[in-house]
């Protein structure tokens, strides 16, 4: 077959050598307008029918073309190169037949293989056919299975769903018989709380699932279900009635019984709330019955304990303007001298206020951090416990009444604190405290209203304010609102009272009768005394708090004590003795202010500028008593010639000899008694002497005044020289009597 192949090959190539024989190296040159103009048509071919669109391109690209070329190139014509290109075409057809025949052997075997393999071919395809038969078959098949898969594991998950369903639907509405024994027979304890919670659980589903109200089941185990419930809460029901009747047991301690026993049991409490509400409500009430009763015994117990500790500091004849020689020996019976002054002296009672700061330094040794700061340890008495009344009675030990008060609402403060937080965790209810608390805040309120119209106690009831106010911070501190109103109510009430007694003191200050009241004594009053200690005491209180009120009202009083101070001192005869009193009085006030810590501020202030005025005066008088003529010629002689330089009667020796005379011989002996009067005079002695001080300063500027007007006078140094004392003996002496303080 190859053979035959490249036989019809050979005379293809044939045809066209024939034809090409010129060279190809060579370019030849022709012009086709000639070729083309010697075309002939058949006649039968009508102009029309022939389109010669296209003719000129199509000869554009036969030029290129080397056949076409050589045989336009020759000048043969069309028709006998057609004819010529026939005949070498059927030679090569024969030459092409005697090929075929020569090779028929060949093609016979050719077409047998041929045949051979369309027959394999066949066979294969019939078997593939089949395959592919199968093929489809089993993908059907497996088309199938999957379907029936999916359809099967849609079924199961359903299955599995209802399954969880139906479990859970059984295990909720299911009673099991352990529970059963254990709500009938068992006692209450932890197990039978689970079983109550089991039990609460499966009421609830009965209750509130749609589907349990639609099945059957529900009939059968529904009757069984509300039984149980009868019969847990009748028993849990008697089990807390019982509980709760051993808070009424003397000596119990109800704080850990509430903590250690009944809390264990709250949920009991939560299980009546929600399936027997007619019976957490009598639980309810018994509660509150059995702790207002208990509660309110207690603390009035308490109150009549502490009643027995109380120490009486003042009563209503207790006032700073009144005169103590007036009261009668039998009425102070009951109170020891010694706590007379605390009715208006502060002293150890701000104890009760004080804030206690103890610092405590690590071990540098046994600590491997060398770094450690010190540690602030807060102490303060408010937060003390309560007193223990038996205790206290035992040692015979008496309290002003604002200690037994802050133990009385610091033990309220506890109580009602654990009470509060135990209802809210134990019944779940916040306003349960308030039914509890009615009895005691009755106790409490009856016990404050009998004893704050009888209180005089001023200071004491400042220290109480500041008490309740403490308190209220504790309260906030520990977010507990319980006792808010309470304590605002108590602080409203001892605010009038305080005010009330306030002016009682000031009241008897502005009508105090001065000649009851005066002594013939220049020191300092005892009126004087009384209210330095007071005022210093409502300052003292006030530090922290910066109460504008209590400062107008301070302002007041101390008016108040000016002007009667004023009335005491006009009923001494003298001028001299009526300074000495002012200053004395001045003098103690501001030391007891001082006395107080800080500052006194503006009171302070202004008896401190009254005790500088009356000193001036004090000092102009000593002197005057003394050096009267001196001082006098000084004042009114010297002066004026110091003001004006030709003065109309100048001061002559004669005039000035008797007074430096006098001054030289006597002078030592004057500073003497002026030091013997300041002593005996003041009860300061620090104060006598800087009284001293500054009238030997005084002294000193008016004889070097009168020693400038001598050198003035003409003569009058060489005539009194000898008599003249110097500046320096006078300065020497007025060291000497400083340095004896």
């Amino acid at each position: 077959m190859t053979k035959m192949t490249d036989t019809a090959t050979n005379n293809a190539m044939k045809i066209g050598n024939s034809y090409g024989e010129a060279n190809n190296s060579q370019e030849i040159a022709f012009d086709l307008g000639v070729f083309v103009g010697d075309l002939n048509f058949e006649e039968d071919v009508s102009s029309d029918d022939i389109s010669l669109e296209g003719l000129q391109q199509e000869l554009e690209e036969c030029r290129n073309d080397n056949v076409v070329a050589n045989i336009l190139s020759k000048g043969t014509k069309l028709r006998e190169y057609t004819k010529g290109v026939e005949n070498n075409l059927r030679q090569v057809e024969l030459d092409s037949i005697q090929d075929y025949i020569k090779e028929s052997d060949n093609l016979v075997s050719l077409h047998d293989q041929i045949r051979d393999c369309d027959s394999i071919l066949s066979q294969m395809e019939t078997l593939l056919s089949g395959f592919q038969a199968e093929i489809g078959s089993i993908s059907s098949d497996i088309k199938i299975l999957q379907e029936k898969s999916m359809d099967m594991g849609l079924k199961l998950k359903n299955r599995k769903v209802a399954e969880s369903k139906l479990a859970k639907f059984v295990e909720d509405i299911i009673v099991p018989p352990r529970m059963v024994d254990i709500i009938v027979d068992g006692e209450v304890n932890e197990e039978y709380m689970r079983t109550l919670e089991i039990l609460s659980k499966k009421l609830k589903f009965i209750e509130v699932e749609h589907m349990v109200k639609t099945s059957k089941a529900l009939k059968d185990v529904q009757p069984e279900l509300e039984k149980l419930r009868q019969k847990a809460v009748s028993k849990v029901f008697e089990f807390i009635v019982q509980k709760l009747y051993a808070l009424r047991k003397p000596k119990t301690n109800i704080q850990i019984l509430q903590q250690s026993v009944l809390l264990k049991y709250k949920y009991v409490v939560s299980f009546l709330k929600e399936h027997g509400k007619e019976v957490y409500i009598e639980v309810r009430s018994a509660y509150i019955d059995t702790m207002n009763k208990v509660l309110s015994a207690h603390f009035r117990a308490y109150i009549q304990a502490l009643e027995k500790l109380q120490l009486d500091i003042a009563t209503s004849s207790d006032l700073i303007g009144v005169d103590t020689r007036s009261t009668s020996l039998f009425s102070r019976g009951r109170e020891p001298l010694k706590n007379r002054s605390a009715v208006y002296a502060l002293g150890e009672r701000i104890n009760i206020l004080k804030k206690w700061v103890f610092l405590l330094s690590p071990c540098m040794h046994d600590s491997p951090d060398k770094n450690n700061d010190t540690v602030r340890i807060i102490f303060q008495e408010i937060d003390q416990p309560a007193l223990i009344p038996h205790i206290a009675e035992a040692s015979s030990t008496k309290y002003p009444y604002e200690v037994l008060f802050r133990s009385l609402h610091k033990l309220l403060m506890d109580t009602a604190s654990s009470e509060y937080l135990f209802c809210d965790e134990f019944f779940g209810e916040e306003t349960i405290f308030y039914e509890i608390f009615a009895g005691p805040f009755s106790v409490i309120d009856e016990h404050f209203n009998s004893i704050l119209p009888n209180c005089f106690d001023a200071i004491g009831l400042m220290i109480m304010i500041r008490i309740i106010h403490q308190h209220q911070l504790i309260m906030s501190r520990r977010r507990i609102p319980c006792l808010d109103s309470y304590l605002d109510k108590v602080n409203i009430s001892l605010w009038p009272r305080f005010k009330m007694v306030f002016d009682l003191h000031l009241n008897s200050l502005r009508n105090a009768n001065v000649r009851a009241l005066w002594e013939d004594d220049i020191h300092p009053h005892y009126v004087m005394r009384r209210y330095a200690e007071f005022t210093s005491s409502l300052i003292h209180l006030n530090v922290e708090y910066g109460d504008g009120q209590l400062e107008l009202n301070l302002e007041r009083l101390r008016m108040a004590v000016d002007d009667m101070l004023i009335k005491l001192a006009k009923t001494f005869p003298k001028t001299k003795p009526q300074t000495v009193f002012l200053i004395n009085n001045y003098d103690m006030t501001i030391a007891i202010l001082k006395e107080a810590g800080g500052d006194g501020g503006k009171i302070q202030l202004h008896f401190e500028e009254l005790l500088k005025s009356n000193t001036a005066i004090f000092v102009e008088e000593l002197l005057v008593e003394h050096f009267g003529d001196l001082i006098k010629l000084v004042k009114t002689r010297a002066s004026a010639e110091e003001l004006s330089s030709s003065p109309e009667r100048p001061v002559t020796v004669a005039e000035v000899e008797p007074l430096v005379k006098d001054f030289g011989s006597r002078w030592k002996w004057a500073i003497e008694l002026m030091h013997k009067d300041v002593i005996t005079s003041f009860s300061n002695f620090l104060c006598g002497m800087e009284i001293l001080r500054a009238a030997l300063t005084q002294l000193l500027l008016y004889y070097t005044r009168l020693s400038d007007c001598i050198k003035k006078i003409p003569g009058g140094s060489s005539a009194l020289n000898k008599d003249l004392v110097s500046i320096s003996s006078i300065m020497y002496e007025i060291r000497k009597y400083s340095r004896t303080f």
